[in-house]
């Protein structure tokens, strides 16, 4: 048993060097992690307050309100969302137009996952739960999770790349 423990021990300084210079990236990765569900959650809870009330507000006035809401929600809580990944998540210098263009391009990709699965979601909900008026609201907490995983990666790869 003493001959195993002995043999997993690193025994060169550069392996030593090497395990020094990974925690503290896991532990700061993990951090940025936290950092953007935070700043994401905050959003999308932004976000979705105001999907829901644009929702409300064009639902009877226009054919497919949660869309158009879905749309219009999209837009407006980018540029919320861009200021805190770069500030409080991501902490880049700089690039400012670069990175906002790209922030636009993840969530443009994001918004297009958004925009297929919602209508799928809203007739499946309507499906089995049978209040038609609060499917749109039930159905896009149920997308969500996708597009929040989307926008985290592809932020991280992408967007905000250093």
């Amino acid at each position: 048993m003493r001959k195993a423990l002995a043999s997993n021990q690193m025994t060169s300084p550069e392996q030593a060097r090497t395990v020094t210079r990974q925690e503290p990236r896991k532990s700061r990765d993990l951090r940025q992690v936290i950092r953007f569900v935070i700043v994401g959650g905050w959003n999308t809870a932004f976000g979705y307050g105001l999907f829901a009330g644009l929702n409300y507000a064009l639902t009877g006035v226009i054919p497919y309100p949660y869309m158009v809401a879905n749309a219009l929600a999209y837009l407006i809580s980018i540029t919320v969302a861009y200021f805190g990944y770069k500030i409080f998540v991501f902490k880049t210098k700089g690039n400012y137009l670069r990175e906002y263009l790209r922030t636009y391009l993840v969530y443009g990709a994001s918004c297009v996952a958004n925009l297929a699965l919602l209508p799928l979601a809203v007739m499946f909900v309507r499906s089995v739960y049978s209040n038609y008026v609060l499917a749109p609201y039930v159905a896009q907490a149920i997308v969500l999770p996708v597009v929040v995983l989307m926008s985290y990666f592809g932020h991280k790869k992408y967007s905000f790349r250093t």
